[in-house]
């Protein structure tokens, strides 16, 4: 798997030179990074072959964002690339998958490019679209499920470290907060069976990976009981962890999103009872304001927010922590901006994700509240959030300086090969000298400088990890 600034680009090795070949990008969230890995095991089975060559693809998929704007803006851009190799190669098909399909999918079909436009609960008919797109039919299907969890199959991994994947265990979302389209997008909220969780894990763990990230819009809502099983036998997340972490000490486990009014003591002391659950959370806050939180429609106050960072550093001390914030929502004031930033310096956080807002069409905010804060305003305040945060990271960077810390290796260091670079159990990422180990290694790690974004470090081979039971150093 490929970063680049604008999407995710997958590289597996072609499995059969006779089949088609299919071109994947990927836009947005980790959730997308999934999606695509689901949609690439459904287009194998069909046949297809994965190239991480454009030009040498016979079908472009492009799997789509919409929560923010620029994210879209960024996908007609890559439209008009592809509307220039469709005139070089006619038969060339074009889709456009996920979020923005959902959204835009009249003017998608429009536009001239695009020959299939499937929503986030269409990808097992995207067989059927092509062959319909190759006979000089576009296709369409944006019908969104109350059932669909793709829960039977199992995604291509396409990564490129072989040590870390994704794992959705549910999707949709029903938390209708006023600036998000995800609701409208990817539909109700619904869990998948554990089982088939537990089975994916499994197979990932037995092929070498050494690292899970169990995904949802909403992790902590999430909930599972078999027809006709007793209430007793009813699967939370807080057991759906446990059972995660119970499958062997050395696999890593951490989740993404949980939202602030879900995020209950009973997932906090799961984390503090099992070492292999990582010591990070990412709890969006969005805004510091109470008058914000209740216009967002987020269910907490910025009190009740507050009190669950206490509980988890009561809990769990050395949790880490990361969050979202906006700048610039409907009607924020100076006082409104002013109390994001004092949450920021009560909470301490170690990251955060930060984003000027802009408005999604059809979302509450959009029908109901003006978009008024202007955008040069919008703009000085994320600066200031931004600012804020790259004081509180590189102040959270230097108390680890000297530490010991367990980091799983991912792979080579950017910079040179005779570094690698992995994360330890707080999602810090860690650069440190090779010296004979390699991506999936657990190498304990002495910090010796820091940068805001950055550990660097030298291995301590006093720590050695993994242990039969126990916790390690800092684990």
């Amino acid at each position: 798997m490929e970063k680049t600034n604008n999407y995710t680009r997958f590289r597996i090795p072609a499995a059969d030179e006779q089949g088609k070949r299919l071109y994947i990008e990927t836009y947005g969230c980790q959730m997308n990074v999934n999606d695509s890995e689901v949609v690439a095991a459904i287009m194998q089975q069909a046949g297809f072959t994965i190239t991480g060559e454009m030009a040498e693809a016979d079908v472009i998929f492009v799997n789509t964002c919409s929560v923010r704007d620029n994210a879209e803006q960024r996908v007609w851009g890559r439209l008009a690339i592809f509307r220039l190799l469709k005139q070089q190669r006619p038969g060339l098909v074009v889709g456009v998958l996920g979020c923005m399909a959902e959204r835009l999918k009249e003017a998608l079909l429009e536009n001239g490019t695009v020959d299939i436009v499937a929503g986030p609960d269409a990808y097992r008919a995207l067989p059927k679209l092509v062959r319909e797109a190759e006979s000089g039919q576009r296709g369409i299907n944006t019908l969104l499920s109350h059932e669909e969890t793709y829960a039977d199959i199992s995604p291509v991994r396409m990564d490129r470290n072989g040590v870390t994947a994704f794992v959705s265990i549910m999707r949709g979302c029903n938390n209708v907060c006023a600036y998000c389209v995800v609701p409208y997008t990817r539909g109700a909220e619904r869990s998948r069976p554990s089982r088939t969780i537990i089975r994916e894990v499994q197979t990932l763990f037995k092929n070498g990976y050494r690292e899970v990230t169990l995904l949802g819009q909403n992790v902590n809502s999430y909930c599972w009981k078999e027809a006709g099983a007793p209430d007793s036998e009813t699967v939370t997340f807080a057991r759906l962890l446990e059972m995660v972490a119970l499958l062997d000490p050395s696999l890593r486990v951490r989740f993404s999103t949980s939202h602030p009014k879900d995020m209950h003591n009973d997932v906090l002391y799961t984390m503090a009872m099992y070492p292999n659950i990582c010591n990070h959370i990412h709890l969006p806050v969005q805004s510091g304001s109470n008058r914000m939180l209740e216009k967002m429609n987020r269910g907490y106050s910025r009190e009740r927010y507050l009190e669950r960072i206490a509980k988890i550093r009561e809990i769990i001390p050395e949790c880490s922590l990361s969050t979202d914030l906006i700048a610039g929502f409907c009607g924020e004031t100076d006082d409104d901006h002013a109390q994001t930033l004092s949450l920021m310096r009560v909470a301490g956080y170690d990251a955060a994700f930060m984003f000027q807002y802009s408005e999604r069409p059809n979302t509450k905010a959009a029908r109901h509240f003006a978009d008024d804060v202007p955008e040069g305003v919008k703009n000085q305040r994320l600066n200031e959030i931004i600012a804020l945060q790259n004081r509180l990271s590189l102040e959270s960077n230097r108390r680890d300086v000297q530490k010991t810390f367990t980091v799983l290796a991912e792979g080579d260091s950017k910079r040179s090969e005779a570094f690698l670079f992995g994360r330890t159990s707080h999602n810090k990422v860690v650069v440190f000298p090779k010296a004979g180990h390699k991506a999936g290694d657990y190498v304990s790690v002495r910090i010796t400088e820091c940068s805001s974004a950055t550990l660097i470090g030298v291995e301590d081979a006093k720590t050695v990890y993994p242990p039969s039971r126990g916790k390690p150093v800092l684990f």
